[in-house]
């Protein structure tokens, strides 16, 4: 009877314990919000604005090192942050890849803006990837539509960073280590999307402007490897988009796997069905062939 007491205590005891444990593991997944800029954003003019773009850093209950900003869409004009943004993050939580959602300032003709901003979320990722539990060679980019005109112009301009830069931040390199880029708007030419143009580059743009951002001309040796998708069928953003940038990566000696869907046009039926799940399918082969993450 004596020892009742005692039980008691230790079960109250293992039970603190285990909420305990379970709120730790809870706090250490929670979606955190990472302000980019601190409210004073570059231009690229050397001017700055009051903006404060931001990326929400969704870790994974068991990640596996990898991590991977993800650009939604909007054609340059808004911000498509639920399929193509926190839900993509889902999805790659699930598969314990980090998924860092970046809300991109919206240009308005300023044509660096997006550009900086994924820029910043490559490096902030990178500078924070021990306290993120991230591999800082394991950062990739993942982008939809205009958001994937922003994943591969980041992983076509990029630089090493600044190392004597008074901030940390811009110490480090925005190259992103791959791509994975799904019915991407590329080229700013005929067969680009040129709403999204508009909105980046303005109205009057000049031609050498819109070369810079018509990424397939913009591909070397050092552009990371990219998995490509698009429906041939997509008749919002012609399919000849990453049929190009795949064409431009294979002239330069970079990996590239371009997958041709048959259907499903732009958003590939509202973000499911088949279409859908064969790009996340082989989009992870692929990273898990190369590495990136374990293969499946």
């Amino acid at each position: 009877m004596k020892s009742a007491p005692r039980t008691n205590l230790l079960s109250l005891i293992a039970i603190f314990a285990s909420m305990i444990l379970a709120f730790a593991e809870d706090a250490s997944t929670k979606p955190e919000k990472v302000s980019l800029w601190a409210n004073h954003a570059p231009v690229g003019d050397g001017t700055f604005q009051e903006a404060d773009p931001m990326i929400t850093v969704h870790r994974a209950a068991k990640p596996n090192g990898a991590a991977m900003v993800i650009c939604p869409g909007g054609g340059y004009g808004g911000l498509v942050t639920g399929a193509e943004g926190h839900g993509i993050a889902a999805w790659l939580n699930a598969n314990g890849i980090t998924g860092i959602v970046l809300e991109y300032r919206l240009p308005k003709g300023k044509a660096f803006v997006p550009l900086l901003d994924a820029q910043r979320a490559i490096r902030t990722t990178r500078s924070r990837a021990k306290e993120w539990g991230i591999d800082p060679k394991r950062i990739g980019i993942i982008g939809f539509s205009a958001g994937g005109h922003l994943a591969s112009t980041a992983g076509t301009h990029f630089d090493a960073g600044d190392a004597k830069s008074a901030d940390v931040i811009a110490q480090v390199s925005c190259r992103p280590d791959f791509m994975v880029l799904v019915y991407p708007v590329i080229s700013f030419g005929e067969k680009g999307h040129h709403g999204s143009a508009r909105n980046l580059l303005g109205a009057d743009a000049k031609p050498e402007l819109v070369s810079l951002f018509s990424n397939e001309k913009q591909v070397t040796a050092q552009t990371p490897p990219a998995f490509l998708a698009h429906a041939l069928d997509d008749k919002v953003v012609p399919a000849e988009n990453s049929k190009m940038f795949h064409e431009a990566l294979r002239a330069n000696g970079v990996d590239s796997k371009y997958l041709e869907l048959p259907t499903g046009g732009h958003g590939l039926n509202g973000y499911k069905g088949p279409m859908w799940d064969a790009w996340q399918a082989q989009s992870l082969d692929w990273l898990g062939a190369r590495g990136f993450i374990p293969a499946r």
